[in-house]
């Protein structure tokens, strides 16, 4: 998926941006309790991020009176560190990504799950590899410490395996995509719109993905706690509009990929494909998401596995629970709770 969030050097430059601006008071945090400021809403390529565009092309956010600027971040990293040094009030990330945050000290508050990635992260391999167990001794390439590495861990646990089984290249999306198509790797752990590409111009083949661990990588709308506390009008107003959104896209779902294809640049047929790669999250999902249970369709549940996971890479401290971060109401409240 979308995760470049790299272990120390980006931590230690997110928590020292995050200071930074704090002294200089270069931040919208001066400029937070001025309901007349657009909340500005950060994204970046990924499927379910796009639906963005939607809420803003449709009059949605319009309709619920709430002043919104969408802010596009080609490199998702980006997106993180303005999230994090306060350059943004909101973020669409992973709840990989906000664990880091969290342990730091950096408030943070998700409310709203925007989907969970169903076939979107997957294994790509050479169409001669049949099975996971075959990556034994092959050449695997995917970034330390994301939740793509994650998968790839969960994949060789399943098969009685783990990362001494194969040769692990540590490299990012943006380059173990082409690595894969020139046959410089076996397989390469990718997410979209990197994934399709592979298995088009690379002749790859899925080996496992997202779609066989449900719950494990879902994608958040992410708010700075401040921003939460001052303006938590505005806040249920942007939720509200993107459910909204999702109930007219399930109406119009051709002149919706059409309209998301041109800001993705690339084909409806392409963009239904990534499309296709996740599962949208309504109302009842998100409910059911923020509830505590011991699966991975629990947020709470899978942000202390994937917390363990991290710790262990060293990328984050030792975190007692998520509840922290997550941050229910504005969910509720559409539900009616």
């Amino acid at each position: 998926m979308k995760k470049s969030f790299k272990a120390t050097l980006v931590l230690m430059l997110i928590v020292s941006m995050t200071f930074l601006a704090a002294c200089s008071g270069n931040t919208k945090e001066t400029k937070e309790g001025t309901t007349d400021d657009p909340i500005t809403i950060a994204l970046s390529p990924w499927p379910g991020w796009y639906i963005w565009y939607l809420v803003e092309e449709k009059g949605f956010f319009e309709k619920h009176g709430v002043n919104v600027k969408l802010e596009f971040f080609p490199v998702y990293s980006d997106s993180l560190q303005a999230i994090a040094a306060g350059k943004v009030d909101a973020n669409s990330q992973t709840l990989s990504d906000s664990l880091a945050p969290l342990s730091k000290g950096i408030g943070l508050k998700a409310v709203l799950v925007n989907d969970n990635s169903f076939g979107g992260d997957a294994i790509v391999s050479k169409p001669d590899i049949d099975s996971v167990k075959d990556l034994k001794g092959k050449t695997v390439a995917t970034e330390l410490g994301t939740v793509d590495h994650l998968l790839l861990l969960t994949a060789l646990a399943e098969n009685g395996m783990d990362e001494k089984d194969i040769n692990f290249v540590n490299m990012t999306v943006n380059d173990a995509g082409p690595a894969f198509i020139s046959g410089n790797t076996d397989a390469s752990v990718l997410w979209e719109p990197f994934q399709t590409t592979a298995l088009k111009e690379g002749k790859g083949k899925v080996l496992f993905s997202s779609k066989d661990t449900p719950g494990l990588i879902p994608d958040l709308l992410v708010f700075r706690d401040s921003v939460v506390k001052q303006r938590p009008e505005d806040v249920q107003k942007i939720v509200d509009a993107w459910f909204d959104t999702l109930a007219w896209y399930e109406d119009n779902k051709e002149e919706a990929i059409k309209l998301l294809a041109e800001k993705a640049e690339t084909t409806p047929e392409d963009f239904k494909l990534g499309l296709d790669s996740i599962k949208l999250f309504n109302v009842a999902d998100n409910i059911k998401a923020f509830e505590e249970r011991e699966e991975y369709t629990s947020l709470s549940y899978t942000g202390l596995k994937t917390a363990d996971f991290l710790l262990k890479l060293d990328m984050v401290d030792k975190l007692d629970s998520v509840d922290e971060l997550l941050d229910p109401q504005f969910v509720n409240n559409k539900a009616g709770k």
